[in-house]
Order: C-alpha cells, then structure tokens, then sequence
C-alpha cells in the first residue's frame, strides 16, 4: 500500500504537470494580457453591496486551539508575517489535487480531517476556503475570491485570499494552492488583486514568489494562469465560517465584478454583478468590516 506522504508527492507532481501543460495550452489560445488591456472599464454602481466578514469568537478559539496556530508565528509578528506562516502550513501540509471524494463538509477542522482519512490532497478552492478560516481565527482579515477568464469555454478558474494588511493599509493576494504564492511589484512591493490586474493592463512588472521564495518573472507559468484569471472575480458578500455549502440565509449573496460590456457566465438568478470595482475593492477597516456573529 502507498504510504500517505508518498501519495501526496505522487498528487502534487501530478497536479503540477497537468497545470503546467494546462498553462501552456492556455498561451496558445491568445495573449491573455490583450484580452485584459481590451476589457471595458468599470463605474460607479448606484446599487449598494457590503462585502464583510462574520466573527466567530467561539469557532475561531476552537480552531486555533485545533492547530496549535500561536505555535506558527510570534506573537509581536506582523500581520504579513503570521498570514505568510499560516499559508506556509497549509501549502507544506496539503498538496494540490482535483479531489474524487467529495468532502461532507468544508472547513478548516473538516477538511484537515479529510486529508488523513480520505485524500490527501484537494483543489484551490477547498485550499482558499481552508486558509481563510485558518486566518481569520488567527485575528486576520481576509476574504477568498474566485478569479476568472474571459472564456466561457474554459472551465478552469483559480481561487485565492487576500489579507488586509493593517500596517500598510491595503489588501494582498496570497494563494496556498499549488506550493504556494504571492505577488510583488520590481520594488518588492506587495500587491492585490486589483493592484495585479492593473498591472498586467498598464505592462508593468509582476513578481510571482513561487513556494513563497524568490521573486520569478513572466517566464513562470503562473504568470500567464493570473493574466488568464484576473478577467472577473466573484465573492461572498458574507463571509463566514462553514460557508460552503450555503448555510441556509447567513449565505448571503454571491456579488460579481466584471469590465463594463462582459456578461458573466455560469452564474445564479440571485447573484449580484457590478461593475464597481471600489465597492468590491473596498478597504479593510477592521472592527467595523468585520460583523460581529451571534
């Protein structure tokens, strides 16, 4: 029988070839980046939406507890810091896979579990999910974004987090899946999602951080596969533990932002689309984003 650890290797080797081949495709297919500078410009949206976390005091204290998180960082760390030790963990533990077993439920404790008992390995949604929950208990705001293509045919997206950064006061994508990655500017600078689509469109660098190392250039695959996925995103306008599947009312609505003139595709009656990326980009403020839960 093949030993657990063994299995994983076997999974992400898998799962990184196939991303690779994916990726390369994908290039064939059109300049993604053209696709990108076309793209309509988003506006102001009348219609208001809120996109915000829900707290959990007592589920945060039994998922810290859970996995030991006090043990991953200082406690005088930086808010990068601890985000950074957190996704270190996850992406170390949990390789990348397109899950055959379904897991029965989807949170952090759960999905742990899960890739003791049944496989050890699962997609970047279940990663994002997982990462968010890890940091939210850790006292971190984030949110988990579904970033898409321009292409209605092709069902392949990426789902990633971004942290609010209190001493910098901005947002900053992280990403668990795949071993692991973050963005920078040529100065070293974080960036978020947002600032990572402007990017691309205005032809300024991106620094990818693969495994969370040393910065890489346009010739890493992931360079492409962002360009490709940064057309659209989507998320919950609550956000909250146990959120998938939808946990009756405190679901909420799912909110879209897409370029002015794109209609958004694979997408429910109930959903929200916007072109008001302000709204959607809008700035962490701590206690009062962040809801308090019963």
């Amino acid at each position: 029988m093949i030993g657990m650890k063994r299995l994983a290797i076997i999974c992400c080797l898998f799962a990184l070839t196939t991303c690779l081949a994916q990726c390369s495709a994908n290039a064939g297919q059109g300049n993604h980046i053209v696709d990108l500078q076309q793209s309509g410009p988003y506006h102001k949206d009348s219609r208001a939406f809120n996109i915000h976390s829900i707290a959990d005091s007592a589920r945060a204290a039994e998922i810290r507890e859970y996995f030991q998180l006090d043990t991953l960082y200082a406690e005088t760390a930086s808010t990068w810091d601890k985000a950074l030790a957190i996704a270190k963990f996850v992406a170390s533990n949990i390789p990348h896979a397109n899950q055959t077993v379904q897991p029965g439920k989807k949170n952090a404790i759960y999905l742990w579990e899960y890739t003791k008992t049944t496989e050890p390995a699962f997609n970047c949604r279940l990663h994002s999910i997982m990462l968010f929950e890890l940091l939210s208990s850790a006292g971190i705001e984030a949110t988990y974004i579904t970033c898409m293509p321009k292409d209605r045919k092709d069902n392949d997206c990426h789902v990633v987090n971004q942290v609010w950064l209190p001493e910098l006061e901005k947002w900053v994508m992280i990403d668990s899946d795949m071993g692991g990655c973050y963005a920078t500017d040529s100065d070293g600078k974080l960036l978020s999602l947002q600032e990572m689509r402007e990017h691309y469109i205005q032809g300024k660098p991106i620094c990818y951080h693969p495994q969370f190392g040393e910065a890489v250039g346009e010739d890493f695959w992931y360079y492409d596969y962002m360009a490709k996925n940064t057309y659209w995103f989507s998320c919950w306008e609550n956000i909250h533990y146990d959120q998938e599947p939808p946990a009756g009312k405190d679901a909420g609505r799912y909110i879209h932002l897409v370029p002015e003139g794109f209609k958004p595709f694979g997408i429910n009656k109930s959903d929200f689309v916007t072109n008001d990326a302000i709204q959607f980009w809008a700035e962490g403020t701590g206690s009062s984003r962040i809801k308090k839960g019963i």
